[in-house]
C-alpha cells in the first residue's frame, strides 16, 4: 500500500491505496460520485477530470501519479444555488438528457474556456472530443458552450 495526497476540489484527501489503483477509483473511493467509470481505457470521457490545470481522463491516472495534484471535478464549477454559467447553459440548450457524459464535458469545456474565452466552433468541438454521448449529436452541448461563454465574457467585463 502506498499513501496518495491529493487536494480535490479544494479539500485535501490522504489513504493508503494499492500501487495500482486509478486516480478514478481513488476518487470514487473518497466519495466523489460525478466522475463516472465507463470504459477504463479513456476512450470515452466520462471520467475527466482537471488536474493542476489540465483536463484529462482520471482511468488511465494512477492516483500515485496524482499524487500531491490539485483535481477539480464538476463540483467545483458551482452548484443548484450558484450555477456556473456552464451549468446554466446546458440546461437553457437542453444540453443534458441522461447525465452521464455532461460533468467531463462540462470540465473539458471550463478548461478550454479558462484557456480561451472567445472560442470558434471547431475550437469547441475540439474540446468536447473524446467525451461520447450516446443521446444526442452534440449540437446541443455545443450551442450550450457557446452560450456559457458569452455570458463569461459579459460577465468578465462587467466586473
Amino acid at each position: 500500500m502506498i499513501k496518495v495526497s491529493l487536494t480535490v476540489n479544494g479539500k485535501k484527501h490522504e489513504k493508503e491505496t494499492a500501487p495500482d489503483t486509478s486516480l478514478l477509483d481513488f476518487l470514487r473511493s473518497i466519495g466523489v460520485k460525478s466522475v463516472k467509470k465507463g470504459c477504463g481505457k479513456g476512450e470515452c470521457g466520462a471520467c475527466g477530470v482537471i488536474m493542476d490545470g489540465v483536463y484529462c481522463k482520471s482511468c488511465i491516472v494512477l492516483a500515485i501519479q496524482a499524487n500531491g495534484t490539485e483535481i477539480k471535478t464538476v463540483e467545483s464549477l458551482g452548484n443548484a444555488q450558484n450555477p456556473h454559467p456552464l451549468q446554466t447553459s446546458f440546461v437553457d440548450e437542453g444540453a443534458v438528457q441522461c447525465g452521464y457524459c455532461i460533468p467531463s464535458m462540462l470540465l473539458a469545456a471550463k478548461n478550454m474556456l479558462d484557456k480561451n474565452p472567445e472560442p470558434d466552433e471547431k475550437e469547441i468541438r475540439k474540446s468536447l472530443d473524446g467525451n461520447l454521448c450516446r443521446c444526442t449529436g452534440y449540437v446541443k452541448q455545443i450551442a450550450a458552450v457557446k452560450k456559457a461563454a458569452k455570458i463569461m465574457r459579459e460577465n468578465k467585463n462587467d466586473q
